[in-house]
């Protein structure tokens, strides 16, 4: 399986609180995306280490953010309109 997998070609749009953090799923596996909940550790290069990981993303004030579901954005975990080019 090449990772990362497209986990939607649209974003998910969250509503974040400041303060927090979230760790965004960088490999498309996850049951609840666009966050992380481990799957990315089935999946190991020749060294037994994990191929990808969870991206933290804190957050500075309360609102609206669009997380990249498609996992090609150039905006790290937020989407930047690549999934309209899929």
């Amino acid at each position: 399986m090449k990772l990362p997998v497209i986990a939607d070609k649209s974003p998910a749009k969250v509503e974040v609180k400041a303060g927090q953090k979230y760790f965004w799923c960088s490999c498309g596996l996850s049951q609840k995306q666009p966050f992380c909940d481990g799957s990315h550790k089935e999946y190991k290069d020749g060294e037994g280490k994990p191929l990808m990981k969870s991206v933290a993303f804190e957050v500075k004030e309360d609102g609206f953010v669009y997380f990249c579901n498609c996992k090609k954005s150039k905006n790290g975990v937020l989407c930047d309109g690549s999934h309209n080019s899929l």
